[in-house]
């Protein structure tokens, strides 16, 4: 059976008799073609960087299917450019598991000193602290930052599978523990993880969030018109006479995917995207021209472009990802003195949708928020999970109530949307 050693500041070991190494033993033990052998042992540190860690180490236990957000790159991206750091409120706390010397376990985290660009809202939280004179902050968040998708958190090398696969799972949790025990953090949040993560945290005693994002999936629909035959009328005729006065009035929205995708564009998608933020005062302009062009530089394989052209003019469109069928719509704008009619839905929807089916991608994530107007286009509900532990007296009981009604409204909701405009019963 494997032991699990802890070589952060405090030199912790975590041996088969402490809880956190009884989760890994009696997960190992589970999975008789276990990789462990019975002297092997997990080790795990914390770097403040990412470039302390290879990129081919990190992506390995990304894997070929992960989160595009996860990728060494990005992450590495919002570093250099600035995005994230101590001045943003945003200071990393990479931890990383190894065996014999070889990396096999990572996870992002960051010490996190207000809850702005995670998506999973905890203000209230934040309030009801403040309100019985406690600190909420500083605290430590689990995510990729700023981008609200759902995915494996905990990565692990593709080598280990099973009860090994959860043990490294569990060092990771263990480490992430032990730094906010010391950087003296108020909590643990894991944010967008895996069912199966939920399922692993919730064992280790972290309370279970439910929330509700909106996806399209891709039912194998042959065309866009086969895709609006399983609307209900009102519905169906509302998003073709949206597309069509769009196009009436001039406005052609075009596709660049990856090597499709120039330099020149990215000026543009900056624009589009700091004018939307700017519109708005709740906005945050959270990212910066130089992750724009770092992004164009390390990942254009991964990036789409919606952008709407009049004539020879480019005037708006949405920045989107592209990673193993699935697209992930970010940011969308258009030119600050500009008002276009449904031009948000087509570059933010249909258009999307349209390009999924046409190229045969499974899945459409368009973000978060914006539940009713997706909703009525197409866009169906999704639980999407998180994990928490909050160290400040008398919460975890009161935040276990919250979440258990939460969960219970949730369900109740997903009854009402059910069959509201897609005719449920045709597939």
């Amino acid at each position: 059976m494997s032991r699990v050693q802890n070589t952060s500041k405090s030199q912790r070991v975590v041996k088969d008799e402490d809880k956190q190494g009884r989760h890994c033993r009696l997960a190992s033990d589970s999975n008789s073609d276990s990789v462990l052998g019975s002297s092997s042992t997990i080790t795990t540190r914390v770097v403040h960087e990412l470039k302390e860690i290879a990129s081919i180490d990190w992506d390995r236990c990304l894997g070929e299917s992960g989160s595009p957000f996860l990728r060494y790159h990005f992450l590495e991206g919002l570093e250099r450019c600035g995005c994230v750091g101590p001045d943003t409120g945003w200071t990393p706390r990479y931890v990383i598991a190894e065996r014999e010397g070889q990396v096999v376990g990572v996870t992002p985290a960051y010490i996190k000193t207000h809850s702005q660009g995670e998506f999973i809202f905890d203000w209230s939280w934040a309030d009801a602290a403040h309100r019985a004179g406690m600190p909420y902050y500083p605290k430590l968040v689990v995510t990729s930052p700023f981008s609200p998708v759902g995915s494996e958190k905990l990565l692990v090398s593709d080598s280990f599978s099973g009860g090994d696969r959860t043990a490294v799972k569990s060092a990771l949790i263990a480490q992430l523990r032990t730094v906010t025990q010391e950087e003296h953090l108020t909590g643990l949040h894991l944010l967008f993880v895996s069912c199966t993560e939920a399922d692993i945290l919730e064992s280790q005693s972290l309370l279970r969030r439910h929330t509700l994002q909106f996806q399209w999936n891709n039912e194998g629909y042959s065309t866009f018109d086969d895709f609006l035959s399983y609307f209900r009328s009102k519905r169906r005729n509302q998003i073709k006479r949206e597309r069509r006065r769009l196009r009436e009035s001039g406005v052609e929205v075009r596709v660049y995917q990856g090597n499709e995708v120039c330099e020149e564009h990215i000026p543009m998608i900056y624009k589009f995207y700091r004018a939307t933020v700017e519109k708005y005062f709740y906005g945050n302009l959270y990212l910066n021209y130089a992750f724009f062009e770092y992004l164009f530089q390390t990942q254009r394989e991964n990036l789409c472009l919606l952008l709407a052209h009049y004539g020879e003019r480019v005037i708006g469109g949405s920045f989107n990802l592209i990673s193993n069928g699935v697209l992930y719509g970010r940011y969308w704008g258009v030119e600050p003195d500009l008002e276009v009619d449904y031009l948000h839905f087509e570059v933010c929807a249909y258009k999307g949708i349209e390009v999924c089916i046409e190229r045969g991608w499974s899945r459409f994530e368009a973000g978060s928020g914006g539940g009713a107007h997706k909703y009525g286009r197409g866009f169906l509900p999704q639980v999407i999970y998180s994990a928490h532990e909050v160290y400040l007296p008398g919460f975890k009981p009161a935040l276990t109530e919250l979440l258990t009604d939460e969960r219970q409204m949730l369900d109740r909701q997903l009854l009402e949307l059910e069959g509201e405009v897609l005719k449920v019963d045709k597939r």
